[in-house]
């Protein structure tokens, strides 16, 4: 988490600077799998009678016991259907980590605007680092301007796997309005020089090219400079490719000149 004054609003962030170990520790009885990592896998047949079957099995397994309510879980977090969502929503008061975290993907999956408030809440408080991963990367499939500040908050704030779907969401979310885009670019510039964990300056990166079009011009070109100091500068390989990537992504006569004199002068290769 990086360092930061901690407010009495903030009180309940404190406790979550919990050793990854310990929470890795706490999920390995139930946890085989991230279900983020299964995400858009295809391992569901495609066939649409099949998903309608999955998904009626789904909607059956979420109303039994746990161990069913975590296949029925799984089958949400990669099938859209809008009769799960109240079946979805009171499974983020589990107890189970487990069942909120796979809940959370399948309202990731599934958005309900019920379920906002109750996410937003997650982010801030709940006390299991996966669950607010979870969390992080749902919010960014919903365009409600109020998951714009907490996802800000939770990538100044949090543990590294958060703030790294954090910067995503922040993206997917800062481009439903121009005001969204630079509330976000405005965040995702500050963690990119500042963020210690290389791949969370990575994806910082990324948004920052997924919001370029939405952003007004002084801020488009604050984020061509952040980009080129960041390919010179950055002490990590990875994050420099991914800024020079992003770069040559931008339709900007005058930024592909001044990336070819850089190459040309053997500044960058």
């Amino acid at each position: 988490m990086n360092d930061a004054q901690v407010n009495p609003d903030d009180e309940g962030l404190v406790n979550l600077a919990i050793d990854p170990d310990v929470l890795a520790r706490e999920l390995e009885a139930e946890l085989v799998g991230d279900p983020l990592d299964e995400i858009g896998l295809g391992d569901f047949d495609s066939d649409a009678l099949n998903v309608a079957r999955e998904c009626e099995m789904g909607l059956q397994w979420l109303k039994e016991g746990h161990e069913q309510r975590l296949q029925g879980l799984r089958v949400f977090c990669e099938y859209r259907d809008q009769r799960a969502l109240p079946l979805l929503v009171p499974l983020l008061q589990e107890p189970c980590p487990v069942e909120r975290m796979s809940a959370v993907y399948a309202l990731g999956r599934n958005p309900c605007p019920r379920a906002i408030k109750i996410l937003l809440k997650m982010l801030r408080t709940d006390g299991n680092a996966y669950v607010r991963k979870a969390t992080a990367w749902s919010l960014g499939n919903y365009s409600d301007s109020a998951v714009i500040r907490p996802l800000i908050h939770a990538l100044q704030n949090d543990v590294a796997a958060v703030r790294l779907w954090a910067s995503g969401s922040l993206a997917e979310a800062g481009c439903s309005s121009s005001k969204n885009a630079s509330l976000a670019a405005k965040q995702l510039l500050v963690s990119l020089k500042i963020d210690n964990e290389p791949l969370v300056r990575s994806n910082c990166i990324w948004a920052l090219g997924r919001l370029y079009e939405s952003l007004e011009s002084l801020n488009r070109d604050n984020i061509e400079e952040a980009l080129l100091n960041v390919l010179l500068n950055d002490s990590e390989p990875s994050v420099r490719y991914e800024s020079r990537t992003v770069l040559e992504q931008i339709d900007n006569p005058p930024l592909v000149q001044r990336l070819k004199r850089l190459i040309d002068q053997g500044l960058i290769v």
